[in-house]
């Protein structure tokens, strides 16, 4: 069983979230923010995202 863990701090108490994040290694922070960074999407978005189709605009004679 997966057990989570909650802790409660004051919003004005930045600093310990700071040094948290500072002291995990970068393979975790980056995991993370790609994480964050889909979750984000999929709640904007609802969909995967994709490239944006690029259209030209010419004037005829």
């Amino acid at each position: 069983m997966e057990r989570t863990i909650v802790a409660r701090i004051k919003k004005s108490d930045k600093r310990t979230d700071f040094l948290f994040w500072q002291s995990q290694p970068f393979e975790k922070r980056l995991e993370t923010l790609e994480c964050i960074r889909q979750e984000y999407t999929s709640w904007k978005y609802a969909h995967k995202p994709g490239f944006q189709r690029v259209f030209t605009i010419f004037k005829r004679k």
